[in-house]
């Protein structure tokens, strides 16, 4: 089976269902940073030796697959797709909770950075900041908007945790964000 099939070479593809769309469609732009997201997730996977959270990080990646086919399917195509549900939203939010049970109070804003997995966490949640945002643009044209929203703000609110926890797990102080003060003149 060939991998090119030259119907993109003039700026179109299909979606679900086989409706041809410009490749800067809103459909595109959407599950495209779906995608993104889920490969950045890839690159901090490879980061990680923790079994737990590389099992969660894979369930993560078929949820966003479930996502990206609701975002690429047009409202008016019957097809049977996956559900995002509340279940996996709590799934989501157990795991910020139990990777918080062994973090300090957070006090102060975050930086990015000390470890390159924190780093790659922190690249995950602004990528996935900015799925979301696609998704809210379109969420009247979407299946399912209001649990994709959830999920991916849900998401980033672990993304954020799973950062700090993988510092702690390193050993890695975290590099907190202190206000500058103005020099007096």
């Amino acid at each position: 089976m060939k991998i090119y099939t030259k119907g993109g070479d003039k700026g179109s593809t299909s979606l679900f269902g086989g409706q041809r769309v410009s490749k800067d469609h809103w459909q595109i732009e959407a599950y495209g940073t779906v995608d993104e997201l889920n490969s950045t997730l890839g690159l901090l996977a490879s980061y990680i030796s923790e079994k737990k959270v590389d099992k969660e990080i894979l369930q993560i990646q078929h949820d966003l697959f479930d996502i990206g086919s609701l975002l690429a399917t047009p409202l008016d195509v019957d097809f049977q797709l996956p559900e995002i549900s509340e279940d996996t939203i709590a799934n989501l939010e157990s795991s910020i909770d139990n990777m918080n049970t062994h973090l300090p109070i957070l006090k102060h804003f975050i930086l990015p950075g000390g470890a390159k997995s924190v780093a790659i966490a922190h690249i995950c949640r602004t990528v996935c900041r900015r799925a979301e945002r696609r998704v809210v643009a379109v969420k009247d044209e979407i299946r399912s908007p209001e649990m994709i929203i959830k999920y991916l703000n849900r998401l980033s609110d672990y993304l954020f945790v799973l950062s700090r926890y993988l510092g702690h797990l390193s050993g890695v102080e975290e590099r907190k964000w202190i206000p500058q003060k103005e020099e007096k003149k």
